[in-house]
């Protein structure tokens, strides 16, 4: 069968072979040789069968041979005698399939690669690998020869994630030898649960796949995918690759039933643990293997037995998110263990291009633009938030976006609700300014050299394997169709490109009995034609139009030809012209013609459309919402606030008529008539007052995907950190009431529930940005009716603690196995001589707990009665640590005393009560109660309305309680400072402190007054003018975008 085997050189794939088993190339080369010159001096033409001189002649030798040289007999004899149904263990039913795979297609327009093509030339595939491929290629004697001549070759698409031919799989129950969370099942394998059909296959091949990526999608840890051919066969005979990735879901399961983990924070600590648990498994084990006699034997968990293996040996994962946010968070976590991963992306990368310009991640986008929002009547436009008129703009440039910034990236066609729209959707990126060239390598080059198979895949080239389409033209043209794909070497017919084209217009004559009638034809449509002849303003439609190879038929209306009934006509199609013979209604016949005309721009039948020569600009807003930045606000490196009402909230008091001098963000000065430095930028606060930045030290504002994880008495693990929104519009909304700082607080769902975070409202910033970095840490504990669940319903009634005295055995209980947690790990670290030793499992609930016992982390609860209260400041008491404060602490006031002593804090509503029964006790005078007992106390909003005016909110401890306009101003800044331990920081007016403040048009407490400008180190972050100008610049912008998507609902109608 070798007949034209070229033996001047080693065939392309065993160089690749040889390298790969450690041989340089250069002795490749140079083994090659004799080798060469042995198959030569043979007289046996090497085929299928016996080749008994060969081998004689390959055995005299073989002993003299160097093991380069033996190594390259053993694989020229694989090379030139390869064993039909080589790699298969299934017995042959009948005759064996001994078809020759040898194939030439000649004369086809070869596009190799992007920026790679061979206008007319040559590719000869052998048993499914390309052999050769050219402008000049020898054609095997033995080929099948295939003439393109006219048509297209361009590589195969690559599917990098698809869930085709999956099958459900059941819920894990119960099964000790796996993870304990339903959700982690590392153990699940694609090829396991895989039934591919016929149509799923042809689907994925009519939009020009020839290989799939098969991925499993249920849970967190979702399991492993394959590489599989779309060549119809079984799953296990296409696979090219078993274990391509471990595919982590980075969003909340959906499932029936509430489970662990249901929030977006459960999530991120749900696989934290398991990289975590992973590594010391692997650990572990090595450990037990060293040392097996004094130890106990650690547990046997297949699923972290399979992460710890991928774990060591730099397996790849992939992260997959439904934002660009949790996109940002998958990076975190990628960084954090050193994973080799890539992304699949939501479509939003768009909003995030420096924040992955420089992470080396490779992205797989989905191209699922969104539909345009109902925006025709104004009862529907209202409801229709900035962020999602901006996204539907912008969306298809998204992968022009990517390209730019350098980042690589592939298309897949998940996610479309119909997958026939891939092709057009890519067609549109390339309308939004993707060269031609990227958008081919995203759906070859890249998703092959992400899959590691950019030897094997991605082009054609010599030696990969046959994966490759025909098409009638352009593939990026929409009329272009894909004819047909070559995979693995065979042939799968996908459409027929039409033997007689007789679209398009033609000047046609009839030579009726009576007269000769000259008219226009038009000839159109897709898979069934229809025609309309035309004359002046007479329009006739044809009632049918029949093509059948070089015949064509067609019924004419006679009535308005002046014949009553149908004219019909019949004739033969030859380039460039139509004839033959027609019949009137009452059977006289006629002759016709027609000659093709040349289409004009109006009469173009789809016109497409061109790229965009001028490419989109990212000239998104960060955030990408109503009232966003460009950028973050300028610093200025020196302010100088003059003649105002200044409220310190320190030692100085209220000063009147006087100045702030603010230098690279913090207080230099504070005095009357300050000399005003050069270049400083000056704010008249002549009759305003001014204030340190307002502090809410209880919100639940910017939390992603939930800001309980309540499934779980004690989730210690989860951290608000984790899932910070940077582009909450609530941020924006408290800025404008004077707020710079809030505590993000866990939800009240569990006795132990989550890690808090504080943060400065950096309006522009990313999540990280926000965060004030030396803030203590901090956790949300919560008592009474919420985490007891009597107010969950009938269906909450089986978590431990159901009741008072539970949640405080449960509290008590966990702080001891923090201990005996921390004494583990202090026996450990005070060994000399650790290898063969066990570690300690890293717990990261137990160190959440282990923080509070070493006073490196501060407790905030929620809480209101009394007896709870007292509960949580024994079992405080009883571990040697103090609680940070108390939220809420509606009955405070009967054990202020108490509190006062322990050295609590007190964050309180200003007036709420008898909301639930739990708070029947509640009073609007506890807080200046238990100020005046000496507890610091705040005033927090625990609300994202109510935090917009929390100046008022101070007020009513003037009303409620008499307390002082100072000592109230002081429950929304340094008191809030101080149960944060950041009033180092913030919270007060002082000299070297931070330059936060807020200038106020009159008296902070007066409901007259309100917020004209919010500073934070020295950047303005809110404006009333410059608000009253982007409310402007808003409307303009919505105004613009709804008529955009009215103007491409009229142009979709149309078409």
């Amino acid at each position: 069968m070798h007949s034209k085997l070229r033996l001047d050189r080693p065939p392309f794939h065993l160089k690749k072979k040889e390298t790969k088993m450690g041989i340089p190339s250069a002795a490749v080369e140079k083994a090659w040789k004799p080798v060469a010159e042995l198959v030569e001096a043979s007289s046996v033409t090497p085929k299928f069968g016996p080749f008994d001189k060969l081998r004689v002649q390959i055995l005299r030798i073989f002993n003299s041979l160097g093991r380069v040289q033996s190594v390259l007999i053993v694989l020229l004899l694989l090379f030139l005698f390869p064993v039909p149904g080589s790699g298969q263990v299934r017995p042959v039913e009948g005759i064996r399939d001994n078809t020759p795979q040898i194939h030439a297609l000649i004369n086809g327009r070869i596009v190799q690669g992007p920026d790679r093509i061979i206008e007319k030339g040559v590719v000869v595939l052998r048993d499914g690998i390309i052999e050769a491929v050219g402008s000049k290629v020898e054609l095997p004697a033995d080929a099948r020869i295939w003439d393109y001549s006219g048509l297209t070759l361009y590589p195969g698409f690559i599917e990098s994630y698809s869930q085709a031919g999956l099958q459900k799989d059941a819920v894990k129950q119960g099964n000790d030898s796996v993870h304990w969370n339903q959700f982690v099942t590392p153990e699940n394998n694609a090829l396991k649960s895989l039934k591919i059909e016929t149509k799923d296959v042809e689907k994925l091949r009519g939009l020009g796949f020839t290989s799939v990526v098969v991925v499993p999608v249920d849970g967190v840890f979702c399991g492993s995918s394959a590489l599989l051919s779309l060549d119809g066969r079984s799953a296990k005979q296409s696979v090219l690759q078993t274990e391509v990735a471990q595919h982590i879901l980075f969003k909340r399961p959906q499932t029936k039933v509430r489970s662990y983990p249901n929030s977006q924070m459960g999530v991120i600590a749900l696989i934290r643990q398991t990289f975590l648990d992973a590594n010391w498994y692997g650990k572990a084990h090595a450990a037990y293997a060293e040392s097996p006699g004094v130890q106990k034997r650690p547990e046997i968990n297949l699923s972290l037995k399979i992460l710890a293996s991928a774990l060591q040996k730099k397996h790849a994962f992939t992260f997959k998110s439904d934002d660009d946010l949790n996109t940002l968070r998958s990076l975190k976590i990628i960084k954090e263990f050193g994973l080799s991963a890539w992304l699949i992306g939501s479509g939003h990368e768009y909003r995030q291009i420096s924040r992955l310009k420089n992470t080396q991640v490779s992205i797989i986008i989905p191209l699922n633009f969104p539909e345009p929002p109902p925006v025709e009547s104004p009862e529907d436009a209202i409801k229709v938030s900035q962020q999602q008129l901006n996204h539907w703009d912008a969306a298809p440039a998204n992968a022009y976006h990517l390209h730019k910034a350098g980042i690589p990236f592939a298309f897949t066609s998940a996610e479309l609700k119909n997958p026939a729209d891939f092709r057009k959707n890519v067609i549109k990126t390339i309308q939004h300014g993707l060269p031609q060239n990227a958008a081919l390598a995203a759906l070859t080059m890249v998703p092959a050299t992400i899959l590691g198979m950019d030897e094997k895949l991605g082009s054609i080239d010599e030696g990969k394997l046959a994966h490759f389409l025909v098409t009638d033209g352009d593939i990026f043209k929409t009329k272009t169709a894909i004819l047909s794909a070559w995979i693995d070497g065979n042939h799968f017919q996908i459409s027929r490109k039409p033997e007689i084209d007789v679209r398009g217009n033609w000047a046609v004559e009839f030579a009726f009995p009576e007269k000769i009638n000259s008219m226009k034809l038009k000839l159109s449509g897709e898979k069934k034609v229809t025609g309309v002849l035309t004359h002046d303003s007479l329009k006739i439609k044809l009632k049918k139009v029949v093509l059948d190879y070089q015949r064509l038929m067609m019924l004419v209306p006679g009535d308005s030809l002046g014949y009553q009934g149908i004219i019909r006509l019949s004739g033969k199609v030859e380039p460039g012209k139509l004839a033959g013979r027609g019949s009137l209604p009452d059977g006289q016949s006629f002759a016709w013609s027609a000659s093709r005309q040349p289409e004009s721009n109006t009469d173009t039948v789809n016109v497409e459309k061109k790229p965009n020569t001028s490419p989109p600009k990212n000239n998104l807003q960060i955030p990408i919402d109503a009232y966003s930045y460009h950028s973050t606000p300028e610093k200025m490196a020196v302010i100088h606030i003059k003649k105002g009402t200044i409220w310190t909230s320190g030692p100085q008091g209220i000063l009147q008529n006087a100045d702030v001098l603010i230098i690279d963000g913090k207080i230099s000065r504070i005095g009357e008539n300050l000399k005003t430095p050069a270049g400083a930028h000056v704010i008249d606060a002549t009759g305003k007052h001014v204030t340190p930045g307002l502090i809410d030290a209880h919100s639940h504002a910017g939390i992603s995907g939930g800001v309980n994880e309540g499934t779980q008495a004690v989730t210690a693990e989860v951290r608000i950190a984790d899932v910070i929104n940077p582009n909450d519009i609530a941020f924006y909304r408290q800025l404008a009431g004077g707020v710079t700082v809030i505590n993000q607080l866990h939800g009240s769902a569990n006795p132990i529930g989550g890690q808090n975070s504080v943060i400065k409202l950096r309006w522009g910033s990313d999540a990280d940005g926000l965060r004030i970095k030396d803030a203590i840490e901090g956790i949300k504990f919560a008592l009474g009716e919420n985490v007891k669940q009597s107010n969950w319903g009938d269906k909450f009634t089986t978590r431990y603690p159901q009741t008072r005295m539970g949640v405080e055995q449960l509290i008590f209980d966990r702080f001891k196995a923090a201990q005996d947690y921390d004494l583990e790990w202090k026996t450990y670290n005070a060994l000399i001589k650790k290898p063969g030793v066990i570690p300690p499992r890293r717990d990261l609930e137990l160190d959440a707990l282990v923080e509070i016992l070493n006073g490196r982390r501060l407790v905030h609860s929620h809480s209101y009665r009394q007896d709870e209260i007292l509960m949580l400041l024994r079992v405080a008491e009883y571990f040697g640590f103090t609680i940070g404060t108390f939220q809420h602490v509606l009955e405070g006031y009967k054990v202020a005393e108490a509190m006062a002593k322990h050295g609590a804090g007190a964050s309180t509503f200003s007036d709420w009560w008898a909301y639930k029964f739990e708070v029947i006790d509640a009073i609007p005078f506890n807080g200046a109660i238990m100020h005046n007992a000496g507890v610091n106390v705040s005033f927090n909003s625990d609300s994202n309305e109510l935090s917009r005016r929390m100046n008022l909110e101070a007020a009513k401890a003037v009303k409620y309680g008499g307390v002082s306009e100072t000592d109230a101003l002081n429950f929304v800044t340094i008191n809030p400072a101080r149960q944060l331990r950041i009033a180092h920081r913030v919270g007060s007016l002082e000299k070297g402190k931070d330059g936060d403040f807020a200038v106020w048009s009159g008296h902070p407490l007066s409901t007259l007054s309100h917020c004209e400008q919010t500073w934070i180190e020295g950047r303005k972050f809110f404006d009333t003018a410059k608000d009253r100008e982007m409310q402007a610049a808003v409307k303009k912008e919505r105004a613009r975008l709804i008529q955009k998507i009215l103007a491409a609902d009229i142009e979709k109608a149309k078409n």
